[in-house]
């Protein structure tokens, strides 16, 4: 298949089960077995589950309690995110190695554009394979990767042969790979999305692809029109070294569920603490303050104001924090309180000139 667009090589880095492996590769006597690394007690949340923890169910987000339940073997670490900070610069290290366009997603994963690179290589196949190489090499762990056209295709193959491998979809496998593609493979289509398609008939890519633009603006809004570009493998989003934040913020899960609109003001200082902290590190001031709030039956509201200014301010952020707080009645016992700040000051004027563009070729090697 011929495309109207310039192609790109990009190669999506997945780590595999990230904070585990560090913590069973730092501490060999948890190797093989199903770990956990969060808290384990009632209130405790999983952050991440070895590949033996999820055999049972264990997954991310899950809480502790019922990650036991599912596992009664399971061992609980405590998150060391300053070793996982250090590890994921070593990994990045590897990336800039072989490009400048690398975009982070996180500290486990990235989009690396190596269209043109530094090792002049024609293969985004054969850097990927030598970036995992490498990784395994200087870290012990283990990647897993995708290798395509556009972000959206690679992103989706790097978890086809999770974990430790990789897949390429070359740009005359683009069409039949997302037509044979299951619905809950899209990224960007979570649970409620993907029970919403199987209701409207929509299984697979092909599925997908046989509905008009139209039908899916009216079932999905402007999702829909992403849903109709990329199942035809239409994706232009570059791969952005510098991403700039669109939100920033802080929040805390307490240990005890609290009643007292006293006891909530005086955890709001504390998190407006940190939430300044971060600010003046990053340099950043916003318009657009959220209170969040996640009630002991795990309900989540949220509720914001705009002013008319930048702020980053301490005392600015929890006189406004406060004011929402108060803005309407609790609905119940509250376990969770955070403060965010959005619609930053960090606009830029957009690279008004074209992508580099890369002749299509009869043949465009991956």
């Amino acid at each position: 298949m011929e495309f109207d667009f310039p192609l790109r090589k990009i190669i999506h880095v997945d780590m595999d089960a990230f904070y585990a492996s560090v913590e069973q590769h730092d501490n060999p006597e948890l190797k093989g077995k199903p770990i956990a690394v969060g808290g384990g007690s009632k209130r405790g949340v999983v952050s991440a589950a070895s590949y033996e923890a999820r055999k049972f169910g264990v997954r991310s987000a899950m809480a502790g309690y019922l990650a036991k339940r599912n596992c009664p073997d399971l061992i609980f670490v405590k998150p060391r995110f300053d070793r996982y900070k250090e590890v994921s610069q070593q990994i990045r290290s590897i990336f800039f190695e072989y490009t400048d366009l690398v975009e982070p997603l996180s500290l486990d994963e990235a989009y690396l554009d190596v269209t043109e690179n530094k090792k002049g290589n024609p293969s985004a196949t054969l850097i990927a394979k030598e970036i995992r190489e490498k990784i395994f090499e200087r870290t012990g762990l283990t990647a897993s990767a995708g290798i395509s056209i556009n972000k959206f295709i690679a992103k989706v193959a790097s978890d086809y042969h999770k974990p430790n491998g990789q897949k390429t979809v070359n740009p005359e496998e683009v069409v039949e790979f997302l037509e044979d593609l299951d619905i809950r493979k899209f990224y960007g289509v979570g649970k409620v999305t993907a029970e919403k398609m199987y209701r409207l008939g929509i299984f697979t890519g092909k599925d997908l692809k046989a509905k008009t633009a139209e039908f899916l603006e009216a079932n999905f809004g402007k999702s829909g029109t992403y849903y109709y570009h990329v199942v035809r493998g239409i994706h232009h989003s570059t791969v952005k070294p510098h991403r700039t934040p669109k939100s920033v913020g802080a929040e805390r899960t307490f240990s005890e569920n609290l009643s007292s609109e006293i006891l909530m003001l005086e955890r709001l200082e504390n998190i407006a603490n940190e939430l300044e902290r971060r600010l003046k590190k990053s340099k950043i001031a916003g318009k657009t303050i959220t209170l969040k709030i996640k009630y002991s039956d795990f309900t989540l509201q949220t509720r914001s104001k705009t002013l008319p200014y930048f702020i980053s301010d301490k005392a600015l952020i929890l006189e406004t924090a406060k004011e929402l707080l108060s803005q309407a009645p609790l609905q119940n016992s509250v376990r969770l309180l955070g403060i965010s700040l959005a619609n930053l000051n960090t606009g830029h004027k957009k690279n008004e000139t074209k992508e580099n563009s890369v002749s299509v070729q009869l043949k465009f090697e991956f």
